[in-house]
């Protein structure tokens, strides 16, 4: 099989199709793009999940680490400290997070999964803030629980942990990246 026969048969995810279909020319339209390579697109999407507790014990990163692969489909990178701080009993080079960088197909699968299934899963759920951009068109949101992605088993988790998810755009300014982002369905409250 050639090259071209191989790249014809992988499958495109459902948002990056609807991006190329629909969005872009949306967002051509509404803020009056004259070139389509102006028009922001999503370029990835962190992962962090901050383990100050393995201080105290190391396992806990590896746990940690196994979740956010099965969260993410990709292996995450251990951050360590930077420095030392006696107050909280850090030494340098001290594991204390995790974190996964996707782009491309696994960023808009995590997406996907991420507003159809996980979201909705969240206990009173209303919707997500519109006003958690930094002023350069990236958003960033923060997850309570891991409990809300289906590939987490209920039973397996030793200790609820948070994560954050920051959303970084091509886009300049915060209303083009909340429009983007708009465009993926991302239930924002008005």
């Amino acid at each position: 099989m050639t090259k071209k026969a191989e790249k014809a048969q992988v499958s495109v995810p459902r948002l990056q199709a609807l991006y190329a279909e629909k969005i872009r020319a949306e967002l051509q339209k509404q803020f009056g793009y004259k070139n389509p390579m102006q028009v922001p697109k999503l370029e990835k999407i962190v992962i962090n999940m901050g383990l100050g507790e393995a201080v105290d014990d190391s396992k806990i990163i590896d746990v940690a680490v196994q979740e956010l692969a099965l969260i993410s489909g990709q292996k995450p990178v251990v951050t360590r400290s930077r420095k030392a701080i006696a107050g909280f009993k850090l030494r340098t080079g001290l594991a204390i997070g995790a974190k996964v960088t996707l782009r491309k197909q696994r960023m808009y699968e995590f997406l996907d999964r991420l507003i159809t299934t996980a979201m909705p899963r969240i206990r009173d759920f209303r919707g997500i803030p519109g006003k958690s951009f930094d002023g350069r068109g990236n958003y960033n949101l923060g997850l309570k629980e891991q409990l809300i992605f289906p590939e987490i088993s209920y039973d397996k988790v030793d200790k609820v942990r948070g994560m954050d998810v920051a959303f970084i755009t091509t886009a300049k300014t915060d209303e083009e990246a909340k429009a983007l982002l708009a465009g993926f369905q991302m239930p924002f409250i008005k």
